[in-house]
């Protein structure tokens, strides 16, 4: 049960109402702190529906966690969501447009990681870093020799799809290395001199290597199927950091046991933390849990940006990382 001073009034207090919206399962680190700035109301802990629902204006909301129409009929004076994870598809926008609650993100917070992450993921499925650890980890090098030969970063044309704040960065990055690079996006990008293609399977066709940087809508589920991974080839890369769904998972792994693909460096799946055991035995592919996001840095900037934005929605002033309703 939740105490006296728990379920206070905002008006009987000098803090600011706050509601914290989170899986059971997610840490809030940051929780101490927003304490000595506001009244937290935290579902998870307290009676549902709270007394202080009604005066709920503003929501942090942790990492995906949903909020569907449901979610928002609890609270209906919230003008505010301030969100902390990169994608958006865990919100119900057309509901929060139709309620006029504005809507944030992480923004760039985890841009310049998740960039450094999909390089780190090519360079390791192309050079067979992991494959080779294990090689050696397992005795096998005085027993088999030589390992297999793996294969040259530079040179590769790489096909980046969604070209936004993280394949942007992506695509400088992998131009350092010498690779070439090309791009399909919702729309083309003014003063992007990389070539544009408005499908999938043109860019698939013309790749060495597809990088997923997009959001998860209903119009990039399942972009990567049997059609782009036909279209990418026997030696083709695919690398997801994006989101998992993106990829048509059982397309995928078919591909990769028939060996019609040459390989994968995966950071995200579509059911999470459930990976396809097909994968588990394959040297080609690469696999990390949804990580691609998590450094001490990306985490204090991105604790910079919620915290300016709850601060600037309660001080009326503009906000950051604001989605753009269209």
């Amino acid at each position: 049960m939740a105490s006296s001073d728990q379920i206070q009034s905002p008006e009987t207090t000098n803090l600011r109402l706050l509601l914290l919206h989170r899986y059971p399962k997610f840490k809030t680190m940051f929780l101490s702190k927003l304490q000595t700035r506001y009244q937290i109301l935290d579902p998870l802990t307290e009676p549902d529906p709270s007394p202080l629902s009604g005066s709920v204006r503003v929501m942090l909301c942790v990492g995906p966690t949903r909020v569907t129409s449901e979610t928002l009929n609890k609270y209906p004076n919230l003008e505010c969501i301030v969100g902390t994870s990169a994608g958006f598809e865990h919100f119900d926008l057309n509901e929060c447009r139709r309620r006029g609650i504005i809507v944030t993100t992480a923004g760039d917070s985890f841009s310049d990681d998740v960039a450094d992450f999909a390089v780190g993921l090519l360079i390791d499925v192309l050079r067979r870093v992991s494959a080779a650890d294990r090689f050696v980890r397992a005795g096998c090098w005085p027993v088999k020799g030589e390992f297999p030969l793996a294969f040259k970063v530079g040179g590769k044309r790489v096909g980046i799809v969604g070209l936004g704040s993280i394949g942007s960065r992506v695509a400088k990055r992998l131009e350092a290395f010498g690779c070439t690079i090309a791009y399909t996006s919702k729309r083309k990008k003014p003063n992007v001199s990389f070539p544009f293609h408005s499908n999938i399977h043109d860019l698939a066709i013309n790749s060495d290597v597809l990088i997923l940087c997009c959001s998860l809508t209903k119009e990039t589920h399942h972009i990567v199927g049997k059609e782009a991974l036909t279209a990418l080839g026997k030696e083709g890369i695919v690398i997801n950091v994006g989101r998992g769904a993106l990829v048509d998972e059982k397309e995928l792994v078919q591909f990769l046991k028939r060996g019609e693909i040459g390989g994968a460096g995966l950071d995200v799946y579509e059911n999470e933390p459930n990976v396809p055991k097909e994968l588990f035995g394959l040297d080609n592919v690469v696999l990390s849990p949804h990580m691609a996001v998590f450094t001490p840095v990306s985490f204090q900037v991105l604790e910079e940006l919620f915290s300016y934005n709850l601060e600037a929605f309660f001080s009326n002033k503009p906000l950051r990382a604001q989605i753009e309703f269209e």
